[in-house]
């Protein structure tokens, strides 16, 4: 079995793996941790079917996947607004070839609809 891609030291196939084959997300931070997976593998379709019909972009570039190396995700905080709203604060950090690591910090916004959680939007705090 091979680690699951977004650090939770469980395999995919226990982790994110169901959730990208369609099983719902128990709570913003599954899903979170699941769409930074599916950028790992440049998973698409999960990427758009995971983000909010109202804020989801009408074209996604993942950018040349093959040369983007994923270096790790730390959740750093996970707020249950109320059943069905929620925020998950994160560092992904990823390289592109060869120029220097990127840290991207962002306090993501999520809701759930009938039943399944959705990626809303994000704001970047300051450094």
């Amino acid at each position: 079995m091979s680690d699951c891609p977004c650090g939770s030291r469980r395999a995919y196939a226990a982790c994110c793996g169901p959730l990208h084959a369609g099983t719902p997300a128990p709570d913003a931070q599954a899903l979170m941790r699941s769409r930074y997976s599916a950028y790992v593998m440049g998973d698409l379709d999960y990427l758009r079917a995971s983000w909010h019909p109202t804020t989801r972009p009408a074209d996604l570039d993942l950018g040349d996947t093959r040369a983007t190396r994923w270096l790790g995700l730390e959740v750093r905080r996970h707020t249950v607004i109320d059943a069905d709203h929620a925020t998950v604060e994160f560092v992904a950090r990823y390289k592109v070839g060869g120029a220097a690591a990127v840290r991207l910090h962002e306090l993501s916004r999520f809701v759930r609809e009938d039943g399944r959680w959705y990626y809303v939007d994000g704001t970047f705090p300051a450094k």
